[in-house]
């Protein structure tokens, strides 16, 4: 690995380590109540007192921010642990499938992955209504698709490699031999696309929220933050730009680091 790749790889783990830290420990992080308001404390820029401002309740922008870290990160990482498990299981299975099957069952995927994750997810929400659950179920269902094609093609690769074949000859049953030598390669191939995936996740619900589609105020969620400054952008631009850095920050290095372990794993990277 070259020395400036190895230098982003670790600024984007520190950058995930702290929105982690402030997911799981906010209390240590935040100055104020999140959910404290002082109508005359209301749109006042970042000071001393309030690091990122307040926003029109009086409520400290960086606290509401810290706070928010769980719930965009819970998110995220709930979407793509699902999507890799339904992903794992069906394209699996899809693999040692018969023809007919593996067929019908990749046409389907296809179908669903002609269209962009978010706008799936949309549709998703719309039928199932707004919230944090259902968003949540919506962008699983969006992300899914993608790890199903993964772990077909691995399956098909895998299944037919000279150390399980090896396995089979030394008269180990076809389940075990499927279970041992084959998922273990498979759910490793998934697991660095999730990485990847867990910032496209954040992502996609972040935007939802944006759009009224999530948690009600006055929760402390990132696009919900971003939704609530962008009437009064002109006076009070801090409400919406630090939520939106933060994204920003998770997506861009959730995805820089499943890149580089993406490409340490084709043996692009030294």
């Amino acid at each position: 690995m070259r020395r400036a790749q190895r230098v982003l790889l670790w600024v984007a783990i520190l950058v995930l380590a702290a929105i982690v830290f402030a997911a799981l420990w906010p209390g240590v992080l935040a100055t104020h109540d999140p959910l404290q308001t002082a109508v005359r404390s209301a749109l006042l820029p970042p000071s001393a007192e309030h690091l990122f401002g307040t926003d029109q309740s009086g409520r400290d922008v960086y606290s509401r921010v810290i706070y928010g870290a769980g719930r965009s990160l819970g998110i995220g990482l709930l979407a793509t642990g699902v999507a890799l498990v339904v992903g794992l299981v069906i394209g699996a299975l899809a693999g040692v499938a018969p023809k007919g099957i593996d067929t019908t069952v990749m046409r389907v995927n296809d179908v669903l992955m002609a269209f962009p994750e978010f706008l799936v997810a949309l549709v998703v929400v719309a039928v199932l209504g707004p919230g944090p659950v259902n968003i949540a179920i919506a962008v699983t269902l969006a992300a899914v698709p993608v790890y199903i094609r993964l772990a077909r093609v691995q399956t098909q690769t895998l299944r037919v490699a000279e150390h399980v074949e090896a396995a089979r000859i030394l008269g180990v049953p076809r389940v075990r031999a499927f279970t041992r030598h084959v998922v273990p390669g498979v759910l490793g191939a998934l697991s660095v696309l999730a990485t990847i995936g867990i910032g496209s996740s954040i992502l996609a619900a972040a935007g939802l929220s944006f759009l009224g589609l999530g948690p009600s105020e006055p929760t402390p969620e990132w696009g919900l933050m971003l939704a609530g400054g962008r009437n009064v952008l002109g006076q009070a631009w801090w409400i919406s730009l630090f939520p939106g850095i933060a994204i920003t920050l998770t997506v861009v290095s959730a995805t820089v680091v499943g890149r580089i372990l993406r490409a340490r794993a084709d043996g692009r990277a030294a």
